[in-house]
């Protein structure tokens, strides 16, 4: 294990947790939750890191519910694939609290970016949003805390015995698969904004042309 990653510490958590609930796609699925087992299980404070990786958490997931309130079906069509596009909607729909409660609980491959889209997009008030959310994080984030306490020894013993030598090359590669994800990501929201303002200059010429027409007596 590189000693680097071991001292990225819970502000290094909280950065991981954030972009892991945005989105800005992660090279590795379930980041937050491998660090923060791993942090643990070297001797971290549990509580500390779990309260850090909750936090990062809603900040990452308030801005994709965010993204989706101010972007609407726009957004959805940009991040959502089709053929999950009518389902997370009609799911959102049905069950606005499960539809943000179970994504946020569940691990990989159940996929959080949808459905925190798509809650924001269909009008899932802000304050049940972060409620809903945090509860679920608060669990999950909070079994694995535990998990790195009973059972984090025997990853760095597995870890150490197997897979040290090809630790750095592995870091290497995830840090350049983040490095693409962030710059994707950014580029995907621009071209969201792009949209929004293109539809809005849509608008104001379709009020304008609207304004000009003469009344017919």
């Amino acid at each position: 294990m590189p000693h680097w990653l071991t001292h990225l510490g819970a502000l290094g958590l909280f950065s991981v947790a954030v972009v892991d609930s945005s989105p800005i796609p992660l090279p590795l699925p379930g980041s937050t939750d491998l660090l923060l087992l791993w942090l643990v299980a070297y001797g971290g404070d549990p509580w500390l890191l779990a309260a850090f990786a909750i936090a990062g958490s809603l900040v990452g997931g308030y801005a994709t519910w965010n993204l989706g309130r101010r972007g609407g079906e726009a957004a959805l069509r940009r991040y959502v694939p089709a053929r999950l596009l009518g389902r997370v909607v009609g799911w959102v729909e049905r069950h606005r609290i499960l539809a943000v409660f179970l994504p946020a609980l569940l691990p990989p491959p159940i996929p959080l970016l949808p459905f925190a889209l798509a809650s924001g997009a269909l009008g899932v008030s802000r304050s049940r949003f972060l409620v809903v959310y945090g509860a679920a994080r608060t669990l999950r984030y909070s079994l694995i805390a535990w998990l790195g306490v009973v059972y984090g020894r025997h990853a760095i013993r597995l870890w150490s015995g197997t897979l040290q030598r090809w630790s750095t090359p592995l870091i290497s590669v995830f840090v350049g698969l983040l490095i693409a994800g962030t710059c994707f990501g950014i580029w995907k929201v621009s071209g969201l904004r792009k949209i929004d303002a293109a539809d809005k200059r849509a608008l104001h010429k379709a009020a304008a042309r609207a304004c000009k027409t003469p009344e017919i007596a």
